[in-house]
């Protein structure tokens, strides 16, 4: 596996691994064991780069990623992430909370149920409101200089917030949702990341799956599925947005790959400091994307997307209304 390189110096696998779907987000939760073994499975084939959160469960998949990375944790960068109002019981208030001493207690209960003594990037999950972001970067900084937290990342950030974050502790990777289908950090965020020296992590780089081809308009998605209440899983924008599949497949074609895999191979060409994290509970589809890394578009390829996409009107916001207001501040 290529590797790549966040912020100044966090060196992690081109490709990484989002936990997140290993919990009921999908559908049902993916059995502890079976998600230990797609874990190892990952790291047996070079992915080092592994992407988690409280929130997740709450607290079962830092528990299943810690136990799961505890053999390889020398080998591996883990990242988590704080900002939800959550208690000690896994009860949520359904607000954000990144005050500086519940910050440090997030991070010293992560660093528990990951069965580590340091965590390698600790994001902001969600910027917050009542939080000014320099008291958060302050509070980050504080366990860093503590040996704690190594690095620091803010997700689903604006360039604003970036900016002042930055200033007062480095900020080593920005994480946002970022695909052929879902591209509102470019006009903004990456410039801004690429004149400060950050790294940026895209998840949902397949479309919470549907850029993968195998979801259409016909397609059951069930209640548990946090897709359902998604504006762009409608039906309706689900046929309209085929189109954009479609665009993938043609290039796919040509390259004899997947439209999944066309879709990472398109983030990795776009800046050697983008990093997607596709998740996955099954085994051929984890090596399908990893073996994206191994795809190379020309500037032909990348012209001949750009042309079609700039086409294509996208249709459905990416979020339901109630968590894209916690977003891009």
């Amino acid at each position: 596996m290529q590797k790549r390189t966040l912020g100044r110096s966090l060196e992690v696998s081109a490709i990484g691994y989002g936990c997140m779907g290993l919990e009921a987000v999908y559908g049902p939760a993916t059995d502890r064991q079976e998600g230990i073994r797609i874990i190892h499975a990952a790291v047996e084939r070079g992915v080092t780069f592994f992407d988690t959160a409280e929130t997740y469960g709450p607290f079962t998949n830092e528990e299943l990623v810690g136990e799961a990375l505890a053999p390889f944790r020398d080998r591996v960068v883990i990242a988590t992430k704080f900002g939800f109002d959550i208690a000690p019981d896994g009860q949520r208030s359904g607000g954000l909370n990144s005050r500086p001493e519940h910050i440090r207690q997030v991070a010293d209960a992560s660093l528990k149920r990951l069965k580590t003594d340091v965590i390698d990037l600790f994001y902001q999950h969600r910027v917050d409101p009542n939080v000014p972001i320099e008291d958060v970067a302050g509070a980050v900084k504080e366990l860093i200089d503590e040996g704690k937290v190594k690095h620091f990342g803010l997700s689903e950030a604006g360039a604003k917030t970036i900016r002042r974050a930055h200033a007062v502790q480095p900020v080593t990777a920005v994480q946002s949702e970022y695909s052929l289908w879902t591209r509102d950090p470019e006009p903004e965020v990456l410039p801004a990341c690429e004149e400060l020296g950050i790294g940026f992590v895209a998840w949902g780089p397949l479309g919470q799956g549907f850029l993968t081809g195998k979801i259409d308009a016909t397609t059951s998605i069930g209640s548990s599925d946090f897709r359902a209440a998604s504006p762009r899983f409608t039906p309706e924008a689900r046929k309209a947005n085929l189109a954009v599949v479609d665009l993938l497949k043609e290039i796919a074609a040509r390259k004899s790959a997947t439209p999944a895999q066309i879709a990472i191979a398109w983030l990795l060409a776009r800046k050697p400091w983008i990093v997607p994290i596709p998740g996955t509970t099954k085994l051929h589809r984890l090596e399908e994307n990893i073996a994206a890394a191994g795809i190379e578009l020309t500037a032909d390829d990348l012209r001949d997307i750009e042309t079609a996409a700039s086409k294509i009107n996208v249709q459905g916001a990416r979020l339901p209304e109630a968590i894209l207001a916690m977003s891009g501040r």
